[in-house]
């Protein structure tokens, strides 16, 4: 559709749209301080929490993609009683509010939790205020975005190609892993992104779960709630490093969503 033929009634919420999403941002990169990058960044607690971020979210991923693409598989291929009940409750975190989130796993696995009651002697186990709280906590509220994605690309494959492969004596495994995966990869890798992206700034189900521990559940978003009223400059250094993580990632998805290159 052309320019001119856009009604005019649609214009003025359309802009409200954008300038209501652009202030903020506008606001961040007014307010950052360019000429102190190099030094915020480099300073020890941030750097920390950084480093910190990078390891749970990455260790996040590893866990959804370890659980969530069998999941995938079985909610896009198998027909079994309560498939839709079981995918409305994998993909609950993804509007479960984050602090209600924190406090479910925390009565799950807790010292007193429904299984950390029994298993919190195990090597590895997420205790909370431990790193693997952490771990646990972006993978839970990460992992429906992986999922879903996973699964909608299954839907759309032509399983013909698997069939073929049947016929030429592959077995299921094989079929998944030479067939299946390179088939779905474009699905997957965006899942992959979007899971990563949710978990690096996850907030809420890790402070409740995980605490706010600087070098062991720290992480860049509870490091910007602490650091927003000592060093707000800081603060907003740290924001725009996931400003851009999101920006790129967005981005790289771009087509995966409009259909453009």
């Amino acid at each position: 559709m052309r320019w001119g033929r856009v009604p005019v009634g649609l214009w003025v919420p359309a802009a409200g749209a954008v300038v209501l999403v652009a202030l903020p941002i506008a606001g961040l990169l007014l307010r950052a301080p360019w000429s102190d990058l190099g030094p915020a960044l480099a300073s020890p607690d941030v750097r920390q929490a950084l480093l910190l971020s990078a390891e749970c979210s990455f260790g996040a991923l590893g866990v959804a993609l370890v659980l969530g693409v069998p999941l995938a598989w079985v909610l896009a291929r198998v027909r079994f009683p309560g498939r839709d009940l079981v995918r409305a409750l994998v993909t609950l975190p993804m509007v479960l509010p984050p602090v209600v989130a924190g406090v479910a796993l925390l009565f799950a696995f807790g010292r007193s939790g429904l299984v950390g009651r029994y298993a919190a002697w195990l090597p590895g186990f997420p205790a909370p205020f431990t790193t693997e709280a952490v771990v646990l906590a972006e993978a839970f509220v990460a992992m429906p975005f992986l999922v879903i994605t996973t699964e909608a690309g299954l839907r759309q494959m032509d399983q013909r190609y698997e069939e073929a492969a049947a016929t030429l004596g592959a077995g299921p495994w094989r079929r998944f892993w030479t067939v299946t995966v390179p088939l779905v990869a474009p699905s997957l890798a965006a899942g992959a992104a979007l899971c990563w992206a949710r978990a690096l700034g996850e907030f809420g189900a890790t402070i409740t779960f995980a605490g706010n521990l600087p070098g062991r559940t720290q992480t860049m978003p509870t490091a910007i709630y602490v650091l927003l009223e000592s060093r707000p400059e800081d603060a907003i250094v740290v924001s725009l490093v996931l400003l851009v993580v999101s920006l790129l990632v967005l981005v790289t998805l771009r087509g995966r969503w409009l259909g453009t290159g």
